[in-house]
């Protein structure tokens, strides 16, 4: 399913690279506008709440410097 969803993809580029119309290339163009998604959308409530928990913390002063996350994680790293 990947690969044809790749050749669909492939072939709209070069579709598109062969148009001169304007019209159709502003029609493509709002399309595009219309489908973008913002990402914050497409994730659960936890990360969301994981995220905004870790905001919090940072606007708080609750931060640890970069040093100390190399030491606890740098069997890792």
């Amino acid at each position: 399913m990947e690969l044809n969803l790749q050749s669909k993809k492939l072939e709209l580029i070069q579709w598109l690279s062969t148009i001169e119309d304007v019209v159709i290339i502003e029609k493509i163009m709002d399309l595009r506008k219309n489908e973008t998604k913002d990402w914050w959308d497409s994730i659960s409530e936890s990360e969301k709440k994981s995220i905004e928990n870790g905001i919090n913390d940072a606007d708080s002063g609750k931060l640890n410097p970069h040093s100390n996350a190399r030491k606890l994680y740098e069997k890792w790293l």
